[in-house]
């Protein structure tokens, strides 16, 4: 490492900045500042989905995968593009219906006020702690470099110095800033993985592809595993994936307010689709460094390589390996990869805050300029409630950092099988969402705590939808159904009729 790559860093926190600032333009209310008054077009949103999704961990994480393995992670992308075709034509309609600023919007308006502040809680919630980890292994290799020039810095100081550059440009610029320097984050990462590919296959003098063939690290397919266990099985794999890309792209708001900027229903159905397609070549690029690395390391295990993990496989060829500037455009992409997220949770997170939370429950007119300091203040609390969460992680073996990793896919399921009753399950009101939901979470915690090697991870989506659907469906026999044209009507607990029910009933007609 050379002092060049330090200024290369310092040179991407402070153009990010300025990026963002420069792009974000004025805004005047809650709908500019949120949505973008829905006038960004499909592509850059398409962009910025792949960005907010693409953690740092999946940059040093992806190598390490084929590293040790094969490619049949690859899988995984293919059920992910099917579940953004589900998302795509059966929810995104819905929300742009009825002009939702959330995605658990739709959930206040078919059961109620309750339904709609415990899915944002969740969402709050698990999006805190799993975007925590992903700025802690942000920070990994930013340690193991500023350790090279003698700075024993803190994880924290790392993350909140990430965090304080991310909380400029949203607080100020919103969604529309978000998502321009997500597109050139998204631009960085990728350049970054493919000259660290260039670099590793010109100093090979093997063709590091049938190295890897030989060593069977080529397969794609995996017809041959138990599909309850394995979690790369390709019938695990693929249907898991595509459950998971249902549930992320469909009942998570930091990727549906993205959708919901676009112009019309069909830019947001390009946007998520096209997602799907770009995550492909980003899965294969990444899984392909991993097998150069194969071959530059001469097929070492990792404790031959002294290593802890295959984790730090790719971080330490870029520390070691890569030329001077290199090395620093690789580090500075990990560190784009990870405020990318960190900047679409916030946005998510003040807006859910606002309309799911706030507006919901206190009732309280505001005006343009008295909504849009809110949205910003909201903003400012949860970039300093993160700063706070770095706290916790000081160092790899921290349990809260295994906990993070898969946090989110504990209420995934929840989440959509809650929006999946309120669709195929007319009688079904408040009550028997908010029990179903809250046990799928508790049969999820319990799975992951105590059970964890019963199941793969990538049926977790599909277990948790499987509970609210079928426990939810189950209490609402005791209700009448709906008289036909009426649809489902729900009101704040569950009992009654209410005039928001009874619009979404009519969305519901047949």
């Amino acid at each position: 490492m050379q002092p060049v790559d330090l200024a290369v860093i310092a040179a991407y926190l402070a153009g990010s900045a300025w990026l963002g600032l420069k792009l974000s333009g004025r805004q005047r209310d809650t709908t500019d500042y949120f949505i973008g008054s829905r006038r960004l077009p499909w592509w850059a949103v398409c962009l910025s989905v792949v960005a907010t999704e693409t953690s740092a961990l999946t940059v040093i994480s992806v190598p390490g995968v084929a590293y040790l393995g094969d490619i049949t992670f690859l899988q995984v992308a293919v059920g992910y593009l099917v579940g953004r075709v589900v998302v795509a034509f059966v929810l995104l309609p819905r929300y742009y219906r009825g002009e939702m600023t959330t995605a658990y919007t739709y959930l206040g308006r078919r059961f109620g006020r309750g339904m709609q502040g415990t899915a944002s809680v969740a969402f709050l919630f698990t999006r805190l702690l799993a975007d925590g980890v992903r700025l802690f292994a942000a920070a990994i290799p930013m340690r193991i470099v500023l350790g090279h020039y003698g700075v024993d810095a803190s994880y924290f100081a790392i993350i909140a110095l990430l965090a304080c550059v991310t909380v400029l440009y949203t607080l100020i610029g919103g969604i529309r800033a978000v998502v321009w320097v997500d597109v050139a984050q998204m631009g960085l990462y990728v350049v970054g993985g493919v000259v660290a590919l260039a670099v590793i296959t010109g100093g090979l003098d093997v063709n590091f592809l049938a190295v890897a063939a030989d060593a069977g690290k080529t397969r794609f397919l995996d017809l041959a595993s138990n599909p309850v266990s394995a979690p790369y099985a390709t019938v695990t794999a693929v249907l898991g994936g595509a459950l998971l890309s249902t549930a992320s792209h469909g009942a998570d708001q930091i990727i549906v307010q993205r959708l919901l900027a676009c112009r019309t229903v069909r830019d947001a159905q390009k946007a998520v689709i096209g997602s799907g397609v770009v995550v492909f070549f980003q899965f294969a690029l990444f899984l392909t460094v991993g097998l150069a690395l194969f071959s530059y390391f001469d097929g070492a295990s990792v404790d031959q390589l002294g290593l802890a993990g295959s984790d730090e496989v790719f971080p330490t060829f870029i520390v070691e390996g890569m030329p001077a500037g290199l090395s620093g455009l690789l580090l500075a992409g990990i560190m784009a990869s990870a405020m990318s997220t960190l900047s679409s949770s916030l946005s998510a997170l003040s807006s859910s805050t606002m309309a799911d939370l706030y507006q919901r429950f206190s009732r309280r007119e505001l005006t343009d300029a008295q909504g849009l300091r809110l949205g910003r203040l909201f903003t400012l609390g949860w970039g300093l409630v993160f700063i706070g969460a770095a706290a916790l992680f000081t160092g790899t073996d921290n349990p809260v950092v295994e906990l993070g990793l898969s946090v989110a896919s504990l209420t995934y399921g929840g989440l959509l099988g809650s929006f999946l009753l309120g669709l195929w399950v007319r009688r079904a009101r408040q009550t028997d969402a908010l029990v179903a939901f809250c046990a799928a979470v508790a049969a999820m915690a319990w799975l992951f705590l105590f059970e964890r090697d019963l199941v793969g991870f990538t049926w977790y989506t599909a277990i948790g939808v499987s509970v609210v659907l079928g426990l939810g469906s189950l209490l609402s026999l005791r209700h009448r159904a709906p008289a036909a044209g009426t649809g489902s009507r729900a009101d704040g607990d569950g009992t009654g009729g209410s005039r928001e029910g009874a619009l979404e009933g009519g969305e519901e007609r047949p």
